[in-house]
């Protein structure tokens, strides 16, 4: 078969050799920018190029005509977005271009954060309070009711990008007013300080084949906005947290309609009641080498399955998941005042991993302990910020 794989950014890498691998075509979509990463280009057999990668109606427009060229002499079989900014791509190609796979509404809900709120409180799955911003009076209904501070979020960035604590009604409104126009492209949620939580999963049929909970010990927030280390480790299995997460990612993945993919999944749970709150999910393989983590943890490389899940269900075939290990993980990335960081006084035999891009320092460590884990990575922090870290101010989203 032939696949596309669209990508604005430089990742993938396993997923399009693991395809490659099976006998398929493959061509990637995606930046003329990039063409210098070390894309596996004996796993690719021809590139295109965006001429804007913007998820736009005339970006659409333009990306609908230069496949439809394409389709004249080539078949594609199945389109796959690699990233989230190229969900959207993907979804209405898949639309225009009538190939099977997640279409525009479903892709609303792992792309469009206010769809998945709608979606999951409506399907009784806990979310933080929170309103659209369309209508003037039910801005200041929500404001006047539900206690600040409050999270301005876009509804269709990644991670943490463009998000703003806002703690008075006085300050929501001069920050929507410097939105203009594009305040609908906003929501706004009850912060609710606690512990950030992740599950990377694997589906296949609707079914979750595969999920490891996760837990950050810097909230994604505060490491972009307040210039703090990364962190993340694998939860104790079958603990109380484990059970509970993947219970609530499978069943907001059951409520959204995945049907075959990776998924990444966030939830926090509250402090001032213990309950979980589901956050924000995914149709793709997590960042931030979470992906990494996960593998050295589990034995399974979720770009490699996912390519594997996307050729069985594409063939009408079975698809059989690695044995899968258990062994506890976790992962430290900070950036470095230095270019090329010296990683070798982390000497410790757990130490699986190491991060090899300028200005950063990160590792990641595997034992059959959990505690283990969590005192390196304590140890690890320490020495990173006191010999290491740097930090730089997170963009400006609210700009227009």
């Amino acid at each position: 078969m032939t696949f596309l794989c669209i990508s604005c950014y430089f990742k993938g890498e396993d997923f399009l050799k693991a395809l490659k691998a099976q006998g398929h075509t493959v061509f990637l979509l995606t930046r003329q920018e990039l063409m210098d990463e070390p894309w596996p280009k004996s796993s690719i057999d021809e590139f295109f190029f965006l001429g804007s990668d913007a998820n736009s109606a005339e970006n659409f427009a333009n990306l609908t005509m230069g496949l439809s060229w394409l389709f004249r002499e080539r078949k594609i079989d199945r389109i796959i977005a690699l990233d989230d900014f190229d969900v959207e791509k993907g979804a209405y190609l898949r639309e225009e271009f009538r190939i099977p796979g997640m279409g525009q509404t479903t892709a609303r809900y792992f792309r469009d954060k206010l769809a998945m709120r709608m979606k999951a409180a409506e399907s009784g799955i806990n979310v933080p309070a929170f309103t659209a911003l369309f209508h003037d009076a039910d801005i200041n209904h929500y404001a006047d009711t539900v206690p600040s501070p409050w999270m301005l979020k876009p509804r269709s960035e990644a991670s943490a990008t463009g998000l703003k604590k806002i703690h008075t009604k006085e300050e929501l409104w001069e920050t929507l007013n410097t939105l203009g126009n594009e305040r609908h492209r906003y929501l706004l949620e009850q912060f609710k300080p606690g512990k950030v939580y992740h599950v990377d999963a694997l589906s296949v049929e609707g079914q979750v084949v595969f999920a490891r909970s996760s837990a950050y010990l810097t909230p994604p927030f505060d490491v972009a906005h307040g210039g703090g280390i990364f962190r993340s480790h694998i939860l104790e299995f079958g603990g109380e947290e484990d059970k509970a997460l993947r219970k609530m990612n499978a069943d907001v993945l059951k409520a959204f309609g995945m049907n075959f993919s990776a998924s990444h999944t966030e939830f926090i749970r509250a402090n001032e009641d213990g309950q979980f709150y589901f956050l924000e999910t995914s149709s793709r393989v997590g960042g931030a080498n979470i992906a990494e983590m996960v593998e050295y943890s589990s034995g399974i490389n979720l770009w490699r399955e996912w390519a594997h899940i996307e050729t069985a269900m594409a063939l009408q075939q079975p698809y059989q998941l690695p044995p899968i290990r258990y062994d506890y993980a976790g992962i430290i990335v900070s950036l470095s005042k230095f270019e090329h960081p010296d990683t070798t006084p982390f000497s410790d035999s757990e130490v699986v991993w190491r991060m090899n891009k300028k200005q950063h320092i990160g590792l990641i460590i595997r034992s059959f302990s959990q505690k283990r884990i969590l005192e390196l990575l304590d140890d690890y922090a320490y020495r990173i910020q006191r010999d290491f870290h740097a930090s730089a101010p997170a963009k400006d989203e609210l700009t227009h």
